[in-house]
């Protein structure tokens, strides 16, 4: 049977400037824009001790997880350095909504973009239980 292997991209509408909403990534987050004006990650990028894997889920109709975003989606984005980030965040002006939280597979933290889409930042760690904390 044929199978999904991963996801080959992650793709979304702009309410507004998309071009804006482009920089504020590559200017807070990192993302690298190409001359195209996308990104691509690339799994050797990323030095996390899990060799780098993608989470899938479909989360109940009447979720709370995305909000305060009245999307209907939310963006996971793998970072090297979650305190670190947060610090440059918070330092441009940028509220942290929740986090960093400590779990089992590591540590995450949630943010909104410029048009208030709801981003959840992931610096992982190799699942153990012993990483969890209260």
């Amino acid at each position: 049977m044929a199978k999904v292997t991963g996801i080959g991209g992650v793709f979304f509408l702009s309410n507004q400037d998309h071009k804006a909403l482009s920089a504020w990534y590559q200017k807070h987050l990192g993302i690298a824009l190409e001359d195209w004006g996308g990104a691509v990650l690339r799994w050797p990028d990323d030095t996390a001790n899990d060799k780098g894997l993608t989470v899938w889920n479909v989360a109940e109709k009447d979720s709370k997880w995305f909000g305060p975003s009245s999307a209907r989606f939310m963006i996971n984005y793998r970072v090297d350095d979650l305190t670190a980030l947060l610090a440059q965040l918070k330092a441009a002006g940028i509220e942290v909504l929740k986090g960093p939280e400590s779990h089992e597979n590591g540590k995450f933290a949630w943010v909104l973009d410029p048009e208030g889409n709801k981003l959840e930042l992931w610096e992982p760690k190799a699942w153990d239980p012993k990483n969890q904390q209260p």
